[in-house]
């Protein structure tokens, strides 16, 4: 069974050496016999410009950006049709100029929103990696308890045929 706190012999392994700014670290005693996950902290250090991607990420993908965004669409659209009697019309139909808004929003928008979701993609394959250290050493342990109750069990077939 686990202590509460490391023994005084402990070997610190580092999860995540490929990157200085991750804060994952698991602590195995000597023996190799328990686990300490001292810190994880996925978000520890990020860049202005990974926040940024992260918001324009979580911001452009949701509902509510849909939304306003057709809403925008239709009164562009809505609009230049009206004004195009009065010759006031700043983009006429084919909506040239609509086109290269949204030209410029997607050619922005997809590498930040690529950049998030390689920063996701690097969150949990450190997750995993620290997954399989505790699943490994669940392994372990499940093997000493079965060689211990191998060894019990020894015991008793002996008490019992004396």
């Amino acid at each position: 069974m686990a202590a509460a706190t490391p023994p005084a012999k402990t070997k610190i392994i580092d999860v995540t050496p490929h990157d200085p700014t991750a804060k994952t670290k698991i602590e195995v005693d000597a023996m190799h016999k328990t686990v300490y996950v001292t810190e994880y902290h996925p978000f520890h250090k990020r860049t202005r410009g990974e926040k940024i991607a992260d918001l324009v990420a979580e911001v452009g993908g949701s509902w509510s950006f849909i939304l306003l965004f057709f809403f925008y669409l239709s009164v562009w659209v809505g609009l230049n049709l009206w004004l195009v009697g009065t010759a006031g019309a700043f983009d006429p139909y084919p909506f040239i100029l609509l086109n290269l808004t949204l030209s410029c929003l997607a050619a922005i928008q997809a590498p930040v929103i690529l950049m998030s979701q390689n920063r996701s993609a690097k969150r949990d394959r450190k997750k995993e990696e620290h997954d399989h250290l505790i699943n490994k050493k669940a392994e372990h342990e499940i093997a000493d308890m079965q060689k211990d109750l191998e060894e019990i069990k020894g015991m008793i077939r002996k008490l019992s045929k004396k």
